[in-house]
Parts: structure tokens; sequence; C-alpha cells
């Protein structure tokens, strides 16, 4: 089992993800803003494409917490790195700002982005 640790943006923007690679299983947890947290949980498990294409792609279930709307970001890690790296992959999230703008959002979102990023790069780099 090994570890690495990523983030993306600074103060009340940061996102952050630990990762815990369990064999050829990933389990990841994703902080950001100023009230880290668990809002959602996703697991996604790889099978081959519903297109028959030969290539991999995943399903995912997901458990939201009440008034939580980490959901959709925790399916849309866990989904594209079981695809990307054909294992199961869960995946934690809770990214919190109080009395965030849209702006502020969006810019939570876009490091969320960068951290899926990095994660990629790093696991792709311990092949």
């Amino acid at each position: 089992m090994h570890n690495f640790q990523v983030r993306a943006g600074e103060g009340l923007k940061l996102v952050e993800a630990a990762v815990v690679c369990c064999g050829r299983d990933i389990n990841i947890c994703i902080g950001g803003g100023d009230t880290f947290h668990i809002g959602a949980a996703s697991l996604a498990v790889p099978r081959p494409s519903l297109k028959k294409t030969g290539e991999i792609s995943a399903s995912a279930s997901v458990i939201c917490v009440t008034s939580h709307k980490e959901d959709q970001i925790a399916r849309e890690a866990a989904l594209r790195l079981a695809a990307g790296f054909n294992a199961r992959v869960s995946v934690s999230c809770g990214l919190h700002i109080d009395g965030a703008t849209d702006d502020d959002i969006a810019k939570l979102y876009n490091n969320f982005l960068k951290v899926l990023d990095k994660i990629e790069r790093e696991l792709l780099s311990r092949k």
C-alpha cells in the first residue's frame, strides 16, 4: 500500500487530496474551502464499455449527506479514475466556503479539476 497527497489553489480556494493505493484499488479523500468534511462518497467499478468498443468504462454509486452538493464531483472523480486506471475507486469529497459566491464555487471547482489532473499524473508515474 502506498499513498500521496496533492493540492491546488490557496486560501479558501485550496483543494487537497489524500490518495491511498490499495493494490490495484484507489481510495481518495478530497477536501477544500474553509470546512473540510465528507459531503458525499462515490464508489466506481470498471467495466467494458457498453458501446462494445473494447474500451474500459465505469459504473458508480454515490451517497450524499443531506443538503450537500458534492455528489456530482465525487462521482465525476471516481468514474474518471476507475475507467482510466481499470481499478475500483472510492472518493469522498467535502468542499465548502461559508457564503460562497458563484465565483468562489467556480474557482473551487477549477482547483478540484487541477487536483484530479495531478492525481492522474502521479498514478501514471507510479505504474
